[in-house]
């Protein structure tokens, strides 16, 4: 039964990607005899997660390992392979074009690079008007154009901007006008791809208390997509740790930043330079990452896991609930580590 403060909800979703390319593309020989072969990158796999309403997920890991495609796909961007989506206990995974409309104005994104995705004909008024004429035809012009004007207030959009083209701003101005469109629809849960990675530091900071206000004063539910561990203590309030499509470690981020149980939770957060510290507090990771087309059997991080055995290698960890944390690992489940 679904928990009335859950907002969304996946239960174990599978996205892979055929990169095959054409018939020519994956002819191959092998032992004299022409094979096709069908190339896959298995980039989520069996990841289960929710998200409560006014709180905000930060999902972190390496590059390569899901994070972006977990973003698109929870918005139904991407069609999963399996698995189930959940927005306020309705199944949105399988919903058409038509279907997923009334869902559209609830589920809005902002993208990590601003400049590609604002379109470089239209004005920033432009660029703002155009959701809310899509999804409420309604409204009359007026009531459209206040709508623009009191949501360019609430971002710090200057009024004088509305003329201007995109390629006319700086990066954080851009990032501004992203935000502005992702809440001309009265959205309730925003996920934001890498929302300030593209940005100087001191912009950073704007952009994040920017977001930070917009969800106080409009009870917004947020998935934080990043690399970067600091953006996330200082935003999240809970942290999904991913690596290579596989849903390793969920906790508090107090808790998760504080005591992380997983070893490859622990190897991201001992790469965090700390200034007086000469050693890392926590694990160092070995060996290379995998390629998500030839996955490693059993855990997919057993070979680079110090503590690692037979059975990480040919058996996936499931994951398990230790008091206010999930978790995937032999090691932590035997009481190794």
């Amino acid at each position: 039964m679904q928990n009335e403060k859950q907002l969304l909800t996946v239960k174990n979703l599978v996205k892979h990607f055929d990169i095959s390319g054409g018939l020519l593309d994956q002819l191959a020989i092998q032992k004299r005899k022409i094979v096709r072969k069908r190339t896959i990158v298995k980039a989520l796999n069996d990841i289960s997660l929710e998200i409560n309403a006014g709180e905000t997920l930060g999902v972190v890991g390496e590059s390569g390992c899901g994070k972006s495609t977990l973003a698109r796909t929870v918005l139904c961007l991407y069609k999963p392979n399996s698995g189930e989506i959940y927005y306020k206990g309705n199944r949105i995974d399988g919903l058409n074009h038509k279907e997923m409309l009334p869902f559209r104005t609830k589920m809005q994104m902002i993208f990590q690079d601003p400049y590609a995705s604002l379109n470089p004909r239209m004005t920033v008024t432009r660029t703002l008007e155009e959701p809310v004429l899509f999804h409420d035809r309604g409204l009359t012009s007026r009531e459209v154009q206040q709508k623009v004007a009191d949501v360019m207030e609430q971002v710090g959009v200057d009024p004088t901007w509305s003329d201007r083209y995109p390629h006319e701003f700086s990066g954080g101005q851009r990032q501004r006008i992203s935000i502005a469109r992702a809440l001309m629809v009265d959205p309730e849960f925003v996920v934001a791809d890498e929302p300030v990675s593209a940005l100087d530091v001191s912009i950073q900071a704007q952009i994040l208390n920017l977001l930070m206000e917009a969800q106080q004063k409009r009870g917004l539910t947020y998935m934080l997509i990043t690399h970067d561990l600091s953006v996330v203590q200082y935003f999240a309030t809970r942290v999904a740790v991913l690596y290579l499509g596989m849903l390793c470690e969920e906790a508090e981020t107090a808790e998760l930043f504080n005591a992380p149980r997983h070893p490859y939770t622990q190897a991201l957060l001992a790469a965090i330079p700390k200034l007086g510290e000469k050693k890392a507090k926590y694990i160092k990771m070995k060996g290379e990452v995998p390629t998500p087309i030839n996955l490693p059997s059993g855990c997919v991080f057993h070979g680079r896991c110090p503590f690692a055995n037979e059975r990480c290698e040919r058996e996936v960890p499931s994951l398990q609930k230790q008091e206010s944390r999930i978790i995937a690992c032999h090691a932590v489940e035997e009481g190794r580590l």
